[in-house]
């Protein structure tokens, strides 16, 4: 019964993710591009799948999340990320004890999760951005993992103003996901940059700030950590966990799959050193095809970029670690420590 539930609530989002793209791509919701609330399950998994094979990030995402089944929480490790299953016992027994504050953007405040190391020595500062689900309890269980590893850990909420009635994450509560997932989307690419350059001004005025600051993001949230590496000159690290580099291209015509990936001319400005992690090939063709490009770009500029792909790990493998018959969790334990010495050699 708990299987036929998560696969009917599936559907659900499934046909708002495929509505939601749409929309952002300009195209019209009819019903050769929206699939109609009345198919059954297996038409709507279908048209999931056309649309991941088409290029689609977030319907890759959602197939991802049901291929899982219904998932186990990872075995607790203190030196990983709790996983989505298990970060609500993690963050209620941490000893950190995070806090909430409200940063000031465009006059208003931004409520953001912050998470400091234990002790008083100074810390660099590391901002985490949200997967495309908003800022969730997975997202608050890393950055208290960050800040177990010594790092002042800020992770704002850049739904604020696009919620309901100009609201953040938590005034989409109780609607669909992907109506929670149209109002990540619905965010201006230049007011999502701004927002996390005020969080970050926000962290190196801490205190306990050693002046030096990283960013690591997920998904949605790792093309906006690439974003802002090239947007922000003094930033001193970025971590992407599979997003992409900037595009300029356009998005592929309706019914076409997307061509090569082109690399945004705007990558020259980056300045910190980017270190990249993505599931293998074959599980997340979209995001994988545009590493080595991204690569080939960025080697031709002088730019630190490493990608590091796991073969056989799903997209979003950090939060789904029980999923892909070990792959993911296989991929978290390499890319983990690998984030973490990355950050640690460039801020500390």
């Amino acid at each position: 019964m708990i299987r036929i539930f998560k696969i009917l609530l599936l559907v659900a989002v499934v046909a708002g993710i495929v509505m939601v793209v749409a929309n952002r791509r300009g195209h019209a919701t009819s019903p050769e591009v929206a699939p109609s609330m009345n198919m059954t399950a297996a038409e709507h998994l279908e048209h999931l799948k056309a649309m991941s094979s088409a290029g689609d990030i977030h319907a890759g995402h959602a197939l991802d999340e049901l291929a899982r089944g219904v998932a186990q929480a990872a075995p607790v490790n203190a030196k990983l990320p709790a996983d989505d299953m298990g970060v609500v016992a993690r963050l209620a027994s941490s000893p950190r004890k995070g806090e909430y504050v409200n940063i000031m953007f465009d006059g208003k405040p931004m409520r953001t999760w912050v998470v400091r190391p234990a002790g008083n020595a100074k810390a660099p500062v590391v901002v985490v951005i949200m997967e495309i689900f908003g800022l969730s309890d997975w997202i608050r269980g890393v950055a208290d993992q960050l800040a177990a590893e010594g790092f002042i850990a800020v992770a704002p909420d850049i739904v604020v103003g696009h919620g309901k009635d100009g609201g953040d994450t938590t005034s989409l509560a109780d609607v669909p996901q992907a109506q929670l997932m149209q109002a990540v989307l619905s965010i201006p690419p230049a007011e999502r940059t701004a927002k996390l350059k005020a969080a970050r001004e926000w962290g190196l005025k801490d205190p306990r700030s050693n002046g030096k600051s990283g960013v690591v993001g997920f998904c949605f949230g790792g093309s906006e950590s690439f974003a802002l590496a090239v947007a922000e000159p003094n930033l001193n690290a970025a971590v992407v966990y599979y997003g992409t580099a900037p595009t300029d291209a356009p998005p592929p015509a309706r019914g076409t799959p997307p061509g090569p990936f082109q690399v945004s001319d705007t990558v020259a400005n980056a300045k910190a050193p980017i270190i990249g992690f993505y599931g293998g090939l074959m599980q997340d063709p979209r995001v994988g095809n545009s590493v080595a490009p991204t690569e080939a770009k960025m080697k031709a500029l002088g730019k630190t970029y490493e990608p590091h792909i796991f073969d056989g790990a799903a997209h979003g493998f950090l939060r789904a670690q029980t999923g892909n018959d070990g792959a993911n969790m296989k991929a978290t334990e390499q890319a983990w420590p690998m984030t973490v010495a990355w950050l640690k050699k460039y801020t500390s």
